[in-house]
């Protein structure tokens, strides 16, 4: 904690994503509009008192769609990582335990998973599906796991034959406690460092899908479908694209300051402070 709190960037990132989180939880009282209400009258405005971001080319308000839009973008994101670091942790634990043929088994798939670029993956399943935001959480999840399934093999592996798990191993402890037990609980520090840069990256990934039009779909609010829209107008109406842009880049910014800054602060190598 002491490393954390010395390190102005990781409180940067900390306050960055508990910003967003809190307005994504209080979008329903804050927001001083409907985000789906059309208003044929405020068409295109620019930002003022009475729209702090302006409007759209249906007259919502932007603001009020920037926060439900946070919503969005923010549940895909931890769903996406949920579901990519569970699978990432059971493949990589039982390549690591077991080792012999079943970590070669399993790694040779997450080679060939590897060599398909993941966003073209993604793309290329989402065309066949419905476009929706479940669809989209679950299809990053299940592209987006090969990192941590290498990340928590090759701790299992450096734990393996350490003193306190040859002990309990002695002590007859079955292979599901030394598992969850013994060796996971050892790997947390990682996994989570790579679980917050996952949700950057599944962010992005969720904000470029709704942006060409497969992820979440209108009326439906999210940051990625707001820059589509502003592409449309991007010559006089600048706020469409400006502020969902920026929203993007500090929360994807925020996340990766507070990785980078666990990573540096759980790193045994790392200058002590």
């Amino acid at each position: 904690m002491r490393k954390l709190l010395s390190n102005p960037l990781v409180l940067i990132g900390f306050i960055i994503i508990a910003s967003v989180l809190l307005l994504a939880v209080i979008a329903p009282l804050v927001a001083p509009y409907d985000p789906d209400a059309i208003d044929v009258k405020a068409i295109l405005l620019s930002p003022s008192s009475i729209h702090l971001m302006g409007t759209d080319g249906l007259g919502r308000d932007v603001f009020s769609r920037m926060l439900y839009g946070a919503r969005i973008s923010l549940m895909v994101g931890f769903v996406a990582v949920g579901i990519a670091t569970a699978i990432g942790i059971v493949l990589g634990a039982i390549a690591g335990f077991y080792r012999g043929w079943v970590d070669t088994l399993i790694m040779r798939i997450v080679d060939v998973m590897l060599s398909i670029p993941t966003f073209f993956l993604i793309l290329a399943v989402i065309a066949f599906l419905t476009p929706s935001i479940w669809n989209i959480m679950i299809v990053i999840g299940l592209t987006s796991w090969m990192g941590v399934t290498r990340l928590v093999r090759a701790e299992f592996l450096s734990l393996r034959n350490r003193e306190f798990v040859l002990a309990a191993q002695a002590l007859g402890a079955k292979d599901v406690r030394l598992i969850f037990t013994h060796l996971l609980p050892n790997s947390l520090t990682p996994i989570i460092v790579s679980s917050i840069l996952g949700i950057a990256s599944a962010v992005l990934v969720e904000s470029g899908l709704s942006f060409l039009g497969l992820g979440v779909q209108a009326p439906q609010a999210s940051w990625g479908n707001i820059l589509t829209d502003g592409k449309e107008y991007i010559q006089f109406a600048w706020w469409l694209s400006l502020f969902p842009g920026l929203a993007i880049l500090i929360t994807v910014l925020g996340y990766n300051l507070l990785g980078d800054g666990l990573r540096e602060a759980y790193n045994p190598r790392s200058s002590q402070h």
